[in-house]
């Protein structure tokens, strides 16, 4: 066998009774067909070509051609002529679509098969369909031309001669392997390895569908066509900068991928004809071999000067052909995968107009084709591209399994947009090349941002709170195990402690360190230290102590609220101790009236730490009015009201525990504290649940799973924070009339910043778009709105966007940047890190980190091998 058919008859020992490489097309016939010279023409072809009698055996382990004796080919026929007229139109659509899927046997043949529709008595369809191990699209023509001039000749009872083919295919599978050894093949394999050492294995498009190895190879198609002022653009370009038509188009198509993937190196594959020598110009085989063409889009090339690179590329591939595409495979040692192809995942090919049914002439006969054989591929995406007298065209085909047809339509409009930018801008550098346009620009950047509320920001979080007391005083406020306070009672004793540390010297941007377990205390005495016009900076009491002290030399508070028995574990830390609970007699005799502090929306509220998971842990300052405006918007959505129970399930140090508080106490909900422990899955949570009765809880994914939904009839409403859930589980809980939401939001921002309902048909939840007064983005490394469906990195913007890091200029000057798409003075914008993508609806769905490469016991991995192994 040639290297190519090896490869193929493997693939085909993998992957038996598959139509993916077969190679199927119908011409319709209108007019007098003389059967019996079709008939003789076909035979004469299968005794020129020995392909066409070729099966594929197997000896001693090996696979061997065994070329069989010429004898007459089968032509199967069918008469629709007793079907009413409109329905033999569709009966023959239907049956050479399913001619064109059925399989071949390899080993027991024949590989060619046709098949002729009589509709009526000049009106017929003539369908082939032949296995891709013995022909490729060149033959297709050689057959056709052939056919064409047999019948010809048949037809008219005249002797036609053909010339001789100077060789049989099995002539060149042999030479092909004689030649391409020794020092020639290792010249071929030097070129190939040096040109794609460190490429990326996987094109990294997000797919609308998760891979499978049974994904099949059904393919959708979306067609296209250039305006003659951009083709004619495109081949002066090519001109001048010495190039062809097809490196032009190729480089826009690896710029496009590389825009969708966000990879600065992009594989695409391409097919050359393989038909090096005259010889083999007439045979019906299998040639066709296939380049990778490796496009390198690193430091903002200008098209240019990419097309440039293109080139060299293309020429060096060119001069490196003879190495088959299959031999390739093996000597670069490549890991296969049922779920993507070797090398490459994205195709490209450039043809000249020439239908092969105007070449055919059947005397009278006149020629159209027929029907659209069911697309099929082999690649996650490919390219076709047609140049001919009526301009250029393009087909842009997709993996059906993967991809729906509205993001290949989309992706073929962003193409455009390129090769319009090209054609009309051959300066511009790549990032000066925006995909997105009008609607659907102004779509991405604003009208999917969240509304304007006319919130102002003016109003500080404990300023919110003592609104809420003055609308409920009486009502239920703050609860843990049998101790209750109402709005009055709360509001009262935080006013205690505000005057006792503003006799301390709290004021405006002073930090004040509490560090307690969870009871009524913690919660007054972070209300008591905002009324002082103080910021607070929770520790967690768990917390080793190096890490605590660390947090408290980089902060610097001025005091520390504790309880009495946690003081001996804080005795060293540095910082005057405040025991809440044992002064309580002593705060008792503070006023309790609110103190007159001067305290303002852009004063901090807390300080609260990362988890340093990405180096050092950082102090992020956060202002009154980022978080009072998420409190509001979250109180608004959950729909938080008095009467209500909210569970504090988020630790102090976490910023869920912000809203956890604050949407309970701005809302007239009842706040519900509980022991640390009892936050555990498990019996514990379970029990607090039951006997305080809970409405709303923010919770995780463990939790859920450890928690029997039915024992819980009120609980009504339930939050997470961008984990993946189990589709069966949402469904549990979302039953019963109950609201799941999903949501997310960094630090930086101000708690959360997206919000999505769950509903079951959702699979996977979202987390949502943005919530009011917000704005959130899914850009580029030039800070350019992706696509719908294309991975960017998240930008937060709007009032939640905090003012930076404690002590870390340099890193919030790499984090916090000017927003450029807003066009308000001092605007700016959160850069999370994390990658996300729209829907069409567009809700954000989370990716996970921009940096997704972990180490896992010295190996490198990505995080989605990971989970599939999981």
């Amino acid at each position: 066998l040639s290297f190519a058919q090896q490869r193929l008859w493997v693939v085909d020992r993998m992957e038996p009774d598959s139509a993916a490489y077969n190679m199927p097309f119908a011409l319709r016939l209108r007019g007098a067909l003389d059967v019996a010279a079709l008939r003789a023409s076909l035979d004469a072809l299968v005794r020129r070509h020995e392909t066409l009698r070729t099966t594929f055996a197997e000896e001693g382990g090996v696979p061997v051609q065994v070329i069989h004796p010429s004898a007459p080919l089968e032509l199967a026929q069918l008469d629709l002529r007793g079907l009413p007229g409109a329905e033999r139109e569709t009966e023959a659509g239907r049956l050479a679509a399913g001619e064109a899927l059925l399989p071949f046997d390899l080993a027991r043949g024949p590989l060619l098969r046709s098949t002729l529709l009589r509709l009526d008595d000049d009106d017929h369809v003539l369908c082939f369909t032949m296995h891709h191990v013995v022909t490729d699209g060149w033959s297709m023509d050689v057959l056709v031309r052939e056919i064409s001039a047999l019948y010809a000749a048949f037809s008219s009872g005249e002797e036609l001669r053909l010339a001789e083919l100077p060789v049989q295919y099995a002539d060149f599978a042999v030479w092909q392997r004689e030649w391409l050894s020794g020092d020639v093949l290792d010249e071929q394999i030097g070129y190939w390895k040096e040109a794609l050492a460190g490429a990326p294995p996987l094109l990294g498009i997000s797919v609308d569908r998760p891979r499978s190895a049974a994904q099949g190879t059904r393919a959708g198609m979306h067609g296209f066509a250039l305006p003659d002022s951009v083709a004619a653009g495109l081949r002066e370009l090519s001109r001048r900068e010495g190039a062809t038509l097809f490196m032009t188009l190729l480089a826009a198509w690896q710029t496009l991928l590389g825009r969708y993937a966000g990879q600065e190196d992009v594989v695409v594959g391409t097919p050359i004809a393989g038909r090096t020598r005259v010889e083999l110009e007439g045979l019906i085989g299998f040639f066709v071999n296939m380049l990778p063409l490796r496009g390198d889009l690193a430091d903002d090339p200008t098209w240019t000067e990419l097309l440039g690179r293109v080139r060299e590329t293309a020429l060096g591939a060119y001069a490196h052909q003879h190495l088959p595409f299959e031999r390739l495979v093996d000597e670069l040692a490549v890991e296969r995968s049922l779920t993507h192809t070797a090398v490459f995942q994205a195709l490209f090919a450039l043809n000249r107009a020439g239908a092969r049914d105007e070449r055919l002439s059947l005397g009278t006969v006149r020629l159209e084709p027929f029907g659209d054989a069911p697309e099929e591929t082999k690649f996650d995406l490919s390219l076709r591209m047609l140049d001919g007298a009526d301009g250029l065209a393009g087909a842009l085909l997709f993996r059906a399994a993967l991809f729906e047809a509205e993001t290949a339509a989309r992706m073929a409009g962003h193409l455009q947009v390129l090769l319009e930018s090209m054609a009309a801008h051959p300066g511009q550098r790549l990032s000066e090349v925006p995909l997105l346009r009008g609607a659907e620009r102004e779509q991405v950047l604003h009208a999917w941002s969240g509304a304007d509320t006319g919130y102002t920001g003016e109003l500080c979080l404990h300023e919110l709170v003592h609104a809420q007391v003055l609308r409920t005083p009486e009502a239920p406020a703050l609860r843990f195990g049998g101790q209750s306070l109402t709005y009055a009672e709360l509001y009262a004793r935080a006013c205690q402690v505000a005057n006792l540390l503003r006799r301390e010297g709290v004021g405006p941007e002073a930090r004040v360190a509490i560090c307690m377990d969870p009871t009524t205390e913690v919660i007054v005495s972070i209300l008591g230290v905002m009324l002082a016009g103080g910021a607070y900076l929770p520790l967690d009491p768990e917390l080793p102590a190096e890490r605590r002290a660390y947090m408290i030399r980089d902060a610097a508070p001025m005091l520390l609220l504790t309880q009495a028995s946690l003081a001996d574990r804080l005795a060293d830390c540095g910082v005057p101790l405040f025991q809440v609970d044992a002064e309580a007699e002593r705060i008792a005799l503070e006023s309790d009236e609110a103190p007159a502090t001067g305290v303002l929306s852009d004063n901090l509220a807390y300080v609260i730490y990362t988890s340093g998971s990405t180096g050092r842990p950082k102090g992020v300052l956060v202002e009154h009015r980022g978080p009072g405006n998420t409190v509001l918007e979250l109180a608004r959505v959950y729909d938080s009201r008095p009467g209500d129970r909210n569970l504090l399930f988020a630790p102090l140090h976490f910023d869920a525990s912000v809203a956890d508080i604050f949407v309970a106490l701005t809302s007239g909900a009842e706040l519900v504290v509980a022991p640390r422990r009892a936050m555990l899955p498990g019996e514990d949570l379970l029990r607090v649940l039951r006997e305080q009765r809970i409405t709303h809880m923010k919770t995780m994914q463990s939790a859920l799973a450890a928690t029997p939904v039915e024992a819980l009839p009120e609980l009504r409403t339930l939050i997470c924070g961008g984990d993946k859930l189990p589709g069966e589980q949402l469904r549990r809980w979302s039953a019963e009339g109950r609201r799941f939401f999903n949501g997310y939001g960094p630090t930086e921002a101000s708690i959360r910043n997206t919000s999505s309902a769950y509903a079951p048909e959702d699979g996977d939840p979202p987390i949502g778009r943005a919530v009011a007064n917000t704005q959130m983005y899914v850009l580029d490394r030039w800070l350019e709105p992706v696509p719908v469906g294309v991975a960017g990195e998240l930008y937060v913007g709007g009032g939640g966007v905090v003012r930076g890091y404690m002590g870390r200029a340099e890193l919030t000057a790499e984090r916090f940047l000017p927003d450029p798409h807003r066009g308000v003075a001092g605007a700016r914008l959160y850069r999370t890190g994390d990658l996300g993508r729209r829907r069409a609806d567009g809700e954000i769905e989370f990716l996970g980190r921009a940096d997704h490469q972990v180490k896992v016991r010295g190996y490198r991995v990505e995080l989605g091998e990971i989970e599939a192994v999981l």
